[in-house]
């Protein structure tokens, strides 16, 4: 049992937490194209990638493994885009390190939900059963080089309104 679930239930739960993530990510990283946004699937980005990294911990482990790692990454670069996003609102240099660590978050999740699959996918896993086989390395690269490359085309198109601030009295 796991937070009141039983493994396997608690399992899906976590999947279901990363894959609503990376699909609201994706969706968001599109949307930094056009200079958008979109508050509404930005928020949902953010709360399930950082309960995707939270209840990752919560597995039942002996020793510390890259996913812990990977997961501690990940928290920490949420923590910055968020506060680039909600504390400093994009703000001179805040809007490219948001536009770095949300998409360096997003990539975190993909990486692992692709080691994931390498390991429960049988035709995956027969491919690359120890994930230093090289399907599994191209497959990472790939998706690295296409991540370098939306990170390289989102910084140059980000550019959303500035929100107004209200200057209050002293």
């Amino acid at each position: 049992m796991i937070l009141g679930m039983s493994t396997s239930a608690f399992t899906l739960f976590h999947v279901i937490l990363s894959l609503i993530g990376i699909a609201a990510g994706l969706v968001v990283a599109a949307g930094m194209f056009g200079s958008k946004k979109l508050e509404g699937w930005t928020a949902l980005f953010l709360a399930t990638t950082v309960l995707t990294s939270v209840t990752g911990y919560f597995f039942p482990r002996d020793q510390i493994l890259p996913s812990h790692i990977v997961g501690a990454l990940s928290l920490i670069v949420l923590a910055i885009a968020i506060l680039a996003l909600y504390r400093f609102r994009l703000e001179g240099n805040w809007r490219w390190i948001y536009v770095v660590t949300a998409l360096v978050a997003l990539w975190f999740n993909v990486f692992v939900a692709i080691a994931q699959a390498f390991q429960k996918i049988s035709f995956l896993n027969a491919l690359a059963p120890t994930q230093s086989d090289p399907p599994f390395i191209i497959a990472q690269l790939v998706v690295l080089a296409a991540f370098v490359a939306i990170g390289f085309a989102a910084l140059k198109s980000f550019r959303p309104v500035a929100e107004r601030r209200e200057v209050r009295p002293l």
